[in-house]
């Protein structure tokens, strides 16, 4: 009885060797290829959340295969699996296993990098600049969900005769825009606080409330149980209510949260609160069916008029320079490039369903810089393109439309090819149009992170 013992101790501790191993060669592989590129992408005026983007490209499925995740079923590189099975004493088969059992630890560690950028995007938004704008971001947040989604729908269904529910479905994946990405790149332009990039924040906000309740609509739809009415008036009341509970927070919990803060006396109490608050509101946002990012960007706008702001600023950035980077370079690692090859006879349908979809999600989000009226004189191209990228949000709606077996391959592509565009392409674009007339730095939330 004893040896068998030993034998199964000396095997748990060969794969926690393996998981360890695994875990910290992610970060370094992660964070040594997003500082090159990002690097690069600083000296040639771009801006750093592309090179994480292509960094995620060069090591993910598309490029050495050395992070890859286990839902797109392609096999970490040989090599790279052959160094760690001999390290840890351990069969490659069974160390790409513990890879993709431990592989949702590093999606979790990437999701705190989006809610404390998102967090930090609240903190920083100016709220009645944000107020003042609603009328614009609502108009623009709805123009952006309504044009990409009844072209994209009934040009895929009319033109290519895609079937009615996965033409619906790749419509819906054309509506969000990626809060994340943007914000990202409007901070490291010194552009988050300018009225063009509060409008853009707060329409891609409504935006994500608007492709929650449409994705509800066509998941219900896919599933067979009919169109109902009653669970997505439910969806539309809570999102109401959360988003006007954040607004009245926003101007009266900031002075009990400083009477806490006051009373703590420990290291870390400042980033401690900070992110009880953070989690308190994404909680609630998941529980009552919205999404976590929602609730990230609503802690940082209930705590924008704290005392404590500045405070609560710096002992966030440097969570947000770490994490962050792991979350834009997870969305490149995804990303299969392999479907732009003309060449492979079953890519060309996809590439030309690709173009139209990619034609109208470009066109259909830029279209909403001219669809709202304002007296103030704003930059209508910054906030087209600002609403541009889909991200991370696109590439939700296409794994679940891939998990409920909605979507052919060649649809499958073209969405992606749409993400991919519209994700790579906003950055780009932006930096163009604001290469010249960024704003000051004392319009720089984001400045000082070095992503």
């Amino acid at each position: 009885m004893v040896l068998p013992a030993l034998l199964l101790e000396i095997g748990s501790h060969q794969a926690e060797v393996a998981e360890t191993l695994i875990s910290v060669g992610e970060f370094l592989v992660i964070f040594v290829a997003a500082r090159l590129l990002a690097e690069l992408m600083v000296r040639v005026q771009l801006p750093t959340i592309l090179g994480e983007l292509v960094a995620g490209v060069l090591i993910g499925v598309s490029g050495l295969h050395l992070i890859v995740p286990p839902e797109t079923q392609v096999q970490l590189s040989s090599w790279g699996l052959g160094l760690l099975s001999s390290l840890a004493d351990l069969s490659p088969e069974k160390v790409q296993e513990i890879y993709a059992e431990t592989f949702p630890n590093l999606q979790a560690v990437s999701q705190i990098g989006l809610f404390a950028l998102l967090f930090l995007t609240g903190l920083e938004s100016e709220l009645d600049e944000l107020v003042a704008v609603g009328a614009q971001a609502t108009t623009v947040a709805v123009t952006g969900v309504v044009l990409p989604f009844a072209l994209g729908t009934a040009g895929l269904y009319y033109i290519f005769h895609v079937p009615l529910i996965p033409a619906i479905f790749a419509g819906a994946a054309m509506t969000a825009t990626s809060i994340g990405i943007t914000a990202s790149v409007f901070g490291e332009l010194k552009f988050l606080r300018t009225r063009e990039g509060q409008t853009v924040i707060g329409a891609a906000v409504l935006d994500d409330i608007l492709g929650i309740v449409i994705l509800a609509v066509v998941v219900s739809l896919a599933g067979g149980e009919g169109f109902s009415v009653g669970p997505i008036l439910k969806l539309v009341a809570a999102a109401g209510v959360f988003v006007a509970a954040a607004l009245f927070l926003s101007r009266t919990a900031a002075p009990g949260f400083d009477w806490l803060l006051d009373q703590l006396k420990a290291p870390g109490e400042v980033v401690v609160a900070a992110f009880v608050v953070l989690s308190l509101c994404c909680f609630v946002a998941q529980a009552i069916g919205l999404e976590a990012a929602l609730g990230a960007f609503a802690a940082g706008l209930i705590l924008s008029s704290s005392k404590h702001t500045h405070a609560i600023q710096d002992t966030v950035k440097p969570l947000v320079a770490l994490f962050a980077t792991i979350f834009f370079v997870l969305i490149g690692t995804g990303m299969d490039l392999s479907v732009l090859n003309p060449f492979n006879p079953e890519n060309r349908e996809g590439l030309i369903v690709a173009a139209f979809l990619l034609t109208v999600a470009i066109a259909g989000k830029v279209a909403t810089g001219w669809s709202y009226f304002s007296k103030e004189k704003t930059n209508r191209l910054v906030v087209g393109l600002g609403m541009m990228p889909r991200g991370e949000v696109g590439l939700i709606f296409l794994g679940l439309g891939t998990q409920a077996g909605l979507l052919t391959k060649p649809l499958e592509a073209a969405i992606l090819l749409m993400v991919i565009g519209t994700t790579f392409l906003a950055p780009i674009l932006l930096r163009l149009v604001l290469g010249g007339s960024a704003g000051g730095p004392d319009l720089d939330p984001l400045a000082e992170i070095p992503t």
